[in-house]
Formats: structure tokens, C-alpha cells, sequence
């Protein structure tokens, strides 16, 4: 496979060494308590959830928030070690299945965690970048855990009384499994107050600068970490991104830019990329990535995408390709059905403007909206614009955004990539 410059770059860029020291004798953790669970709570976690909601925990001793538990069926069947919240709805999150829980678990799990991202690009030479997310939560066994690494920079969050309660050691091991300039804590994710926990923007380790350079399979970023959203790039959509590029050509539409991931990418193949955000913070970043990438065919602009894709009708405007990556759009249950209209909506809107045989990559990281319910969305979407699509790929978040199997909510990001029939 022949690379650009820029690919042969990329593929130079080596992961953080990982120092990892022969495992001494394991000194096991004595539980903090013990907590029974309902046959609900049990059928739930022997189908492979690592989460217990509170009506399913039985009455049980005061404990420390974050406490590790065992936790046992109501026949006394022993189903794991937990971490105990005191506040919050999912009262239990499993951390261990096996009888037996060792001092050295959170060393081993990071560790795990970092050797698999380094074992993702093994012989994918393109997919090769330093910015990519290290700890996936319950994916990697840490549950309510993120760890993202931005060149020689950790972002953190602890969404959990357990996990913030191991904050302290959890910096060490960081710090000496992973070597970073600097760690930074991100914990201003408003999840954390149904945890009851305070928000949290700090600097752990080290320092972090207010911008960082990063690179994402040759194309060159420069990233907020201390007021990006998120942890600063969305880097779920990394492989998305490249794939992107593949099926880019003439005029491209990218809806929802934030700071340029999807329209960078799609420049190198395309004639001229229309790149939009409602955040003037957010352009003026894509504005400046555009330009230290030498992409000049890429416009920036600010605006309100549906507003935007409502006056290109009226103008009878027409794209080979757009892109909608909105945010969230459903938080909680209650917004379902107003993200439901507003997918509809666009996604038809963006229909009627794909040229014929044109491309339409569409996605949702809402996780109350899921997979089938958005393909009903946009078979919906295609009637209201009579327009015949066809479905080329269902795509996911970026294999370092691994899912637990059996909990769905790990699996949170739909792609689907749609072409517009010739007739």
C-alpha cells in the first residue's frame, strides 16, 4: 500500500511506553462488606451487566461511599467485588467476577487496557495516531473510568464514588506506567452530580498546556484539553474519520464539524468541503486546523445546521456527500422523542440535497436511541424525501471504544453510511 507524506508520517508515531513490572505475589483485598441483590440483580449480572440499579440491592449495612463489596445472590450464590454507591441509582458496578481480588487489580487492569490499544494498529499503518482513548471504562474492567491520551498528556475522569475514591493511586499508577508530561482531570461532566459528586477541572500531575498539538493518521490538530468537549476531540469517531475519506469526492457538507475532524479528512478526496458549527470558539479551531493542514478547500462557517440545510433547499443547493455528527441529543428517557423528530428532520433534509448517487454519513452517540430505532428513523427520513438509499455500512465507535458485551450501553455510537440511488 502506497502512503502519503502525511500517512507515512502518522505511521511513524509510536504508542506511550507502557513500563510494566514482573507481578509480585498478589496480596488480595479483604471487602469492605457484603451486598445481596435480588433475582433481577443476579440475572442481570450472569447475563454479563456489570451494573445492580438500587431497587435491586437488598437492605444492607452503612457503608462508605465507593466501598468495595462482594455481592451474592439471594440463595448466598457469590457473584463478584463491586463498587458501593451511596448516591446513585446504579448502586453496584462490578469490578471482578472471581472469587479471589488482588491489591495490584487497578495495576493490572491499566495495564491490560494500554497493551490492547498498542496491540489495535498492530499492521494498520493508517489507523496509527497519538491521540486515542487508553481506558474504556467497564469495556477494560474500570468501570465509570476514562483515561485519554493526547500526545504526552492524560485526561481523566472518575465518574463513580469508587473509582474517585482510588483517585490518588490511580494518578500514581499513571504516572509510572505511562510516563506523561502532565494529567489532567476533566471531571466537569455533568454525570458525576447523579453520582453526587462535585465538579471537578484540575491539574493532577505534572503540567498541561492550554493547547496541544496532536496527530490523527497525518492530519494535525490542535486541541483544547481544559475546554474542548468532551475531554477535547471526539475520539470515537477516529476511524470513522478515515473511512470517510474513502468515499469523499466533489462537494461535502460536514454539518457538525466541532473542530474539523470530519472535514480534514474528507478534503484530501473531495473538491471543496462546506464545514459548519453553531460554536464561534469551535469554528475559529477548525478555521486554524484547516490552515496548519494547508487544506484551502475547506470553508468554515458559523451556523445552526438545520437552519442551514432548510435555506440550501430554497437555494437548491446539492452535495456528493454530507455528514451529520450532532451531540447527544437524547440524555436521558424523556428526550427520546424530541431527538427522534430532530434526527428525522435533518437526516431528511440532508437526503434532498445529496446529488444523485451521492453519500450520506449519518450518526447518533445518543445512547437512549438505539441502533434499530435510528434505522427506523431513517427509513422514515428517505420516505418524507422520496428518495430511494441505499445502506452500504453500519459502523460503531473506534475499536479503542471497545463494548462489554451484554451491556448495551457500552455501545453507544451508530454510524451508517447511505448512497442516494441514481433514479
Amino acid at each position: 500500500m502506497n502512503l502519503s507524506p502525511a500517512e507515512d508520517r502518522a505511521a511513524k508515531v509510536r504508542p506511550m511506553p507502557i513500563r510494566v513490572r514482573p507481578a509480585p505475589r498478589p496480596t488480595l483485598i479483604a471487602s469492605e462488606g457484603s451486598v445481596a441483590v435480588s433475582r433481577k440483580g443476579e440475572s442481570r449480572i450472569l447475563r454479563g451487566h456489570p451494573w445492580v440499579f438500587r431497587p435491586d440491592v437488598e437492605a444492607s449495612p452503612s457503608l462508605a461511599p465507593g466501598a468495595i463489596v462482594r455481592v451474592h445472590g439471594p440463595q448466598g450464590l457469590f457473584l463478584g467485588y463491586a463498587f458501593y454507591s451511596t448516591k446513585s441509582d446504579i448502586q453496584l458496578r462490578l469490578i471482578q467476577r472471581s472469587p479471589e481480588l488482588s491489591e495490584s487489580f487497578l495495576q493490572d487492569r491499566l495495564a491490560q487496557a494500554f497493551q490492547r490499544r498498542q496491540a489495535l494498529w498492530v499492521g494498520d499503518r493508517r489507523g496509527i495516531g497519538n491521540a486515542y482513548r487508553m481506558v474504556h471504562g467497564e469495556a477494560d474492567g474500570l468501570p465509570s473510568l476514562i483515561v485519554d491520551r493526547y500526545g504526552d498528556y492524560l485526561v481523566i475522569q472518575t465518574l463513580s464514588e469508587g473509582m474517585e475514591r482510588l483517585k490518588p493511586r490511580l494518578v500514581e499508577l499513571l504516572d509510572e506506567l505511562a510516563r506523561p508530561r502532565g494529567i489532567l482531570e476533566r471531571n466537569d461532566a455533568k454525570i458525576r452530580t447523579l453520582e453526587g459528586l462535585p465538579l471537578r477541572l484540575e491539574l493532577l500531575s505534572g503540567h498541561v498546556p492550554a493547547k496541544v498539538d496532536v496527530d490523527e493518521a497525518g492530519i494535525r490538530l490542535e486541541v483544547d484539553l481544559w475546554k474542548g468537549r468532551k475531554t477535547g476531540l471526539y475520539l470515537d469517531q477516529r476511524e470513522n474519520h478515515l473511512m470517510a475519506r474513502a468515499y469523499a469526492r466533489g462537494r461535502v457538507l460536514d454539518a457538525f464539524t466541532y473542530t474539523g475532524g470530519f472535514a480534514l479528512h474528507v478534503a484530501k478526496s473531495s473538491d471543496q468541503v462546506v464545514a459548519l458549527d453553531i460554536s464561534p470558539e469551535a469554528v475559529e479551531q477548525a478555521r486554524q486546523n484547516a490552515f496548519r493542514n494547508d487544506l484551502w478547500n475547506v470553508r468554515v462557517e458559523t451556523a445552526n445546521a438545520l437552519d442551514y440545510l432548510r435555506e440550501a433547499a430554497g437555494r437548491a443547493d446539492a452535495f456528493d456527500m454530507i455528514i451529520l455528527d450532532p451531540p447527544a441529543l437524547a440524555k436521558s428517557k424523556d428526550m427520546v422523542e424530541t431527538a427522534r423528530r430532530f434526527y428525522r428532520e435533518i437526516n431528511m433534509r440532508a437526503m434532498k440535497l445529496l446529488s444523485p448517487g451521492g453519500t450520506l454519513i449519518t450518526c447518533s452517540c445518543s445512547n437512549h436511541v438505539h441502533e434499530p430505532d435510528f434505522e427506523n428513523i431513517l427509513v422514515a427520513a428517505a420516505a418524507e424525501a422520496q428518495v430511494a438509499m441505499i445502506l452500504l455500512e453500519k459502523r460503531r465507535q473506534s475499536r479503542d471504544h471497545p463494548a462489554l458485551l451484554g451491556a448495551p450501553e457500552t455501545q453507544y455510537l451508530k454510524c451508517m453510511v447511505l448512497q442516494r440511488m441514481l433514479s
